[in-house]
């Protein structure tokens, strides 16, 4: 198999990368989530110009059909340098539509793929933990439509979006589930913009009796939910690619601190006991790069069980990385690691936030035990890639 990006794939890589380097520093970004807004309407229009929003979009929409390895080199760039825009909330909600939406529906994708429409998906509910088909909001038949009533939980970026993909129950059981796109600004929807740990934004959105028609229901029954499976999917291996990027930027910000850091007289980065940690945290960032890969790739694979296993053990094993390099770069730093002074702190807080969107590490594990299929002994269900590379570094 070829692991080789293509020539396309690496200038785009390279173009974001430098974008990021000379227009998105540490202390612009900064700037911007500290903003009463979160974001920056020049850094999406600048996003827009780079063409990174058409990407996901089909070309008969007027974008570039991206692959899923083309939106990983996107997001590993915007990783790296901590991008707080909303673009993997849109990206998540353009999916949805994409794979499932009426004509009217896609109409909107040539919106996004020109940077004038931001899209979110509302999952989450104050009880559903990391289930997404753990719905309690309601979709009452009306007289040309449904009308939603609910809250909806930790919803990312959707103060910022103009539409939002939410789901909603119609029925009891999972047939019961169904999948809407409403206008952010509709009556009846009520948004309350909150800033999270790493500095990024998410709302709580509140439903009194939102009237949508026939025409904004994008799934139901079993199809809705084989389409929440999947972009959840598609989602968290976006997530997983973020994380790398992220990682990345934290092992080289430890490695220039350790090098110009002295104690007794000399730098810190030539204590063996350092140099061993630091070893350790490239080889979990490269075991967390492969699986990322891994997870791109078998997005494309018609067998579901195959690609949900895939991208829950990728999230598994990218948030045991996370925990471990976010640990020990905080500790080669010392207390500065903990200060919102230098990168390393808001690195890891990305990396936590990270860890906990679409489902955390213990989520995930379950999910891949779940997918699995029949084996021997339980010993057969804990691979390698999930638990036994965390415990030979620990």
């Amino acid at each position: 198999m070829n692991f080789d990006f293509t020539p396309e794939q690496t200038q785009l890589a390279d173009t974001v990368r430098r974008w990021v380097e000379k227009d998105y520093g540490f202390d612009t970004r900064n700037a911007i989530v500290r903003s009463p807004a979160g974001t920056s309407e020049e850094v999406w229009s600048k996003l827009a110009g780079l063409g990174l929003t058409a990407l996901p979009v089909p070309e008969r929409q007027g974008g570039f059909d991206g692959t899923a390895v083309d939106l990983l080199l996107v997001m590993q760039e915007l990783g790296r340098g901590l991008v707080a825009e909303p673009y993997f909330a849109t990206v998540l909600g353009a999916e949805f539509i994409k794979r499932s939406g009426n004509e009217a529906q896609r109409m909107l994708l040539e919106e996004v793929a020109g940077g004038t429409l931001k899209l979110a998906a509302a999952l989450g509910e104050h009880a559903s933990r990391h289930d997404v088909h753990s719905v309690a909001m309601k979709a009452e038949p009306s007289a040309d439509g449904h009308a939603l009533s609910g809250r909806k939980s930790v919803v990312l970026f959707g103060a910022q979006a103009d539409r939002l993909v939410v789901s909603a129950r119609i029925a009891p059981g999972d047939e019961g589930l169904a999948l809407f796109v409403v206008d952010a600004k509709a009556e009846g929807v009520a948004r309350k913009d909150l800033r999270t740990l790493d500095g990024q934004r998410v709302a709580e959105i509140f439903f009194d009796r939102v009237v949508v028609g026939s025409d904004a229901l994008l799934a139901k029954g079993r199809e809705a939910c084989d389409l929440l499976d999947a972009v959840v999917d598609y989602g968290v291996t976006l997530l997983c690619a973020e994380a790398v990027g992220v990682m990345e930027a934290m092992n080289a910000a430890t490695l220039e601190y350790a090098k110009t850091r002295k104690q007794f007289g000399q730098p810190i980065a030539r204590f063996q006991v350092l140099q061993h940690r630091m070893v350790e945290m490239f080889m979990h960032l490269e075991q967390a790069r492969s699986m990322a890969y891994l997870a791109a790739v078998r997005l494309a694979s018609p067998d579901a069980l195959e690609r949900r296993r895939t991208a829950s053990a990728a999230k598994v094993r990218i948030g045991q990385a996370a925990r471990f390099i976010g640990q020990q770069a905080v500790q080669i730093h010392g207390g500065m690691g903990v200060t919102n002074e230098l990168p390393a702190a808001h690195l890891f807080k990305r990396l936590t936030m990270i860890e906990m969107t679409l489902g955390d590490t213990d989520h995930h594990l379950q999910r891949f035990i779940a997918a699995a299929p029949l084996v021997a002994s339980p010993q057969a269900v804990s691979s390698p890639v999930v638990e036994r590379p965390l415990q030979r570094a620990a």
